[in-house]
């Protein structure tokens, strides 16, 4: 069996020795293919002893990798970005793990855990993406491509870190590249999400909005992205706060409790959901307060699951530090310092804060 890391790259001084050092081990070849670096990239890939092609940029990712994979021999080629590194694996494990999945052509999964900024600091969140991929397998789309063709992602035991979001936010670059996409194919519910969701990122969410709309449309049923292209729709209307997008999450929380009220990040936004209604005319929605702690306990209930994607917590110290701000200003201090303990225990600081404000006064 031959493995190879297959790689599109550019100006990726800072993360890539780090990137293929983690990764040597388990391939027979790196395959290293440059869009046109200005740095110290070529240099750092041909020092590790990666095979170095460069490529004329198109404006097109699929061109880029289908070019890089066309230059690999690999049964198997992983494919990895620069500011993504190995997690400890033997190659023994990794075989093992290939040559117990069924002879029909599937894609390989790998867990990965994106670090990026929030308020109270660095959060992360996770995801399953099709990356070790049979050797006549290829890409298609111009962004945010995907493996062409209609086969199962099976998860393996490859877990990868990302810190990218961390150092470049690369959605202004993405932006024209997403907004031609969804020109060519309106219809397609993965270019609405993920133009939706850069817009959300650059804080343009009146923006954002009709995407969201077009994409909870489009979405397939079944499709992986579903979930986490929902709970970003209601974080959305939920930040912009209106009446209206009050209403229209209401109807979103309703109609999608069936389909994915086994994951904790939905019951977390749902928690959000309910406190805002509440707020938004304390008279009128008063009977949804219990609502509130029902979806936190309901979040810790469910635990963390990370194959299941999404933001890290929701199913553990975040849920249980929103459980302790809903005990504290509900006047029930003894259950708030249970929880903000629980958080606090597993890391969360501004659990620690809070706690530590509680306990003086």
């Amino acid at each position: 069996m031959k493995i190879n890391l297959v790689m599109i790259v550019k100006n990726e001084e800072r993360s890539l020795k780090k990137c293929l050092e983690a990764v040597k081990p388990l391939v027979d070849r790196m395959i290293v293919v440059d869009t046109g670096s200005e740095d110290g990239t070529i240099r750092i890939a041909e020092e590790m002893g990666a095979a170095v092609l460069k490529f004329s940029w198109v404006d097109d990712f699929s061109a880029a990798r289908n070019f890089a994979l066309d230059h690999s021999d690999g049964d198997w080629n992983l494919v990895l970005d620069a500011d993504e590194y190995i997690r400890d694996i033997s190659r023994e494990e990794l075989e093992d793990a290939l040559l117990s999945q069924p002879g029909k052509k599937w894609l390989g999964g790998i867990l990965r855990y994106d670090s990026y900024e929030e308020e109270e600091g660095v959060s992360v969140s996770t995801s399953v993406l099709p990356r070790l991929l049979p050797g006549n397998v290829r890409y298609t789309g111009r962004i945010h491509e995907q493996p062409a063709g209609n086969y199962p992602c099976i998860p393996l035991p490859l877990e990868v870190d990302h810190d990218g979001y961390l150092y470049l936010d690369k959605g202004e670059r993405n932006l024209p590249y997403l907004k031609r996409a969804v020109e060519e194919e309106p219809k397609d519910g993965y270019y609405q999400f993920q133009l939706a969701s850069t817009l959300r990122n650059l804080k343009r969410l009146s923006e954002s909005l009709p995407y969201f709309r077009n994409f909870y449309q489009y979405v397939k049923p079944k499709e992986a992205y579903r979930g986490q292209g929902i709970v970003l729709y209601l974080y959305t209307l939920l930040d912009l706060g209106t009446p209206e997008c009050l209403d229209e999450a209401a109807g979103i929380i309703e109609r999608e409790e069936i389909h994915l009220g086994g994951w904790s990040d939905y019951y977390f936004v749902c928690g959000i959901f309910y406190m805002k209604r509440v707020l938004s005319d304390v008279q009128r929605y008063i009977g949804l307060l219990p609502k509130i702690e029902q979806c936190y306990l309901r979040c810790l209930k469910l635990g963390e699951r990370p194959r299941a994607g999404g933001v890290v917590g929701t199913g553990s110290f975040k849920a249980a530090y929103n459980l302790g701000t809903w005990y504290e200003v509900s006047g029930q201090k003894k259950l708030a310092v249970q929880y903000y303990q629980m958080s606090m225990k597993e890391g969360y600081l501004p659990a620690a804060r809070r706690l530590k404000a509680l306990m003086g006064t």
